[in-house]
């Protein structure tokens, strides 16, 4: 079976009866379903989220997408950091229009992944991936991962849990908006402690250049 079978067969219903049907696991089927989206970009995010909260209930279905999403977040990070020496990898970087792009992203790095991972949809294996050959700091790519994702998450989870409510009362949307204005607002004030971590950025003139400083 390949990929395009197995997104065929990714409904609401098909996963809301894989969840139950592996409820034994406790949390690990949740979790496990929103970690494979760092590894299967084309997964659909908001149906996976919206249904470990419709299965799991609000608290804990937002929980485990999160504990998923940030976990597979961090990994596919820390490989790609981890053979970021590889030939490939330097050649690859010391492009002009390339190294022109992470020195951008490095200069950015807390802004690009934490507004990115606001997103329910996007590019996220990329986010990742650039973040890392860009040597971007662990500890801001972390905080940047960890909340922008919490907003995302939370945000999918309250609609996805009773979503016949907001279709019959979509006014109740208005809250929803209100939270993530709240938690856009908190999160700046986070970004400003944060985003000087990827201030004065060295030229990428290759890989394994400042590879301490990443760490």
């Amino acid at each position: 079976m390949n990929i395009s079978d197995i997104l065929s067969n990714v409904t609401e219903e098909n996963l809301k009866d894989l969840l139950e049907q592996y409820r034994a696991f406790g949390p690990f089927p949740g979790i496990a379903l929103t970690f494979m989206k760092s590894f299967i970009p084309p997964l659909p995010t908001i149906l996976i989220v919206g249904v470990n909260a419709a299965v799991y209930g609000l608290w804990l279905g937002f929980l485990y997408s999160w504990l998923g999403i940030v976990s597979g977040c961090l990994i596919t990070f820390l490989i790609v950091r981890r053979i970021a020496g590889h030939p490939y990898f330097v050649r690859w970087a010391r492009k002009p229009k390339v190294q022109k792009s992470l020195i951008w992203v490095r200069r950015n790095a807390f802004s690009y992944v934490f507004l990115l991972s606001l997103f329910p949809v996007g590019p996220f294996v990329v986010i990742n991936i650039a973040a890392a050959v860009a040597q971007m700091r662990f500890r801001s790519f972390l905080i940047a991962i960890v909340f922008g994702k919490a907003i995302m998450v939370m945000s999918v989870s309250i609609i996805g849990h009773d979503f016949g409510r907001f279709i019959e009362r979509p006014l109740e949307l208005i809250y929803v908006f209100l939270f993530i204005g709240a938690s856009l607002w908190i999160s700046k004030k986070i970004e400003s402690r944060f985003s000087g971590d990827a201030e004065n950025p060295t030229p990428l003139s290759g890989i394994n250049d400042n590879k301490e400083a990443t760490r």
